[in-house]
């Protein structure tokens, strides 16, 4: 393959907006996180978020969150290209106020859980989850 400049140009940019999508992910995850708590201050702790530390798979990682007192769960991804992974919603009569479930990691990225508690204030816990098998195309 000959080397020319245009195809260093092209190699340029192609590399530019590689690297910028983790990026973007990134900052959807924070207009994410302030449309979920419409700018409110967060506190750390009153959330337990048990994810495992290194999973040999990104396709299925097990994540478990829990909040007593919590109306809403958001899980989020934040080096995922979509970071939303999911919501969970608790009513007056719910036994438990926690939730499980399997995920799909991109690669070794923060896992964030943020809980609406019952009186309006947020609670934020997060894990690194170090993926050796990437999940979403990797």
């Amino acid at each position: 393959m000959e080397l020319t400049r245009r195809s260093v140009l092209q190699l340029g940019a192609g590399i530019l907006v590689v690297a910028s999508v983790p990026l973007k992910a990134f900052a959807a995850g924070e207009d994410l996180i302030e449309s979920f708590t419409g700018g409110a201050d967060i506190a750390e702790g009153g959330v337990t978020l048990t994810a495992p530390e290194i999973a040999e798979n990104g396709n299925t990682v097990p994540i478990e969150v829990d909040a007593p007192g919590a109306s809403e769960i958001l899980v989020m991804a934040m080096g995922n290209p979509t970071p939303n992974v999911a919501t969970f919603k608790f009513g007056a009569l719910s036994a438990s106020h926690s939730a499980s479930t399997r995920i799909r990691l991109a690669g070794t990225q923060e896992v964030v859980a943020i809980a609406k508690m019952q009186d309006g204030s947020f609670a934020r816990a997060s894990a690194t989850v170090k993926v050796t098998i990437g999940g979403c195309g990797g």
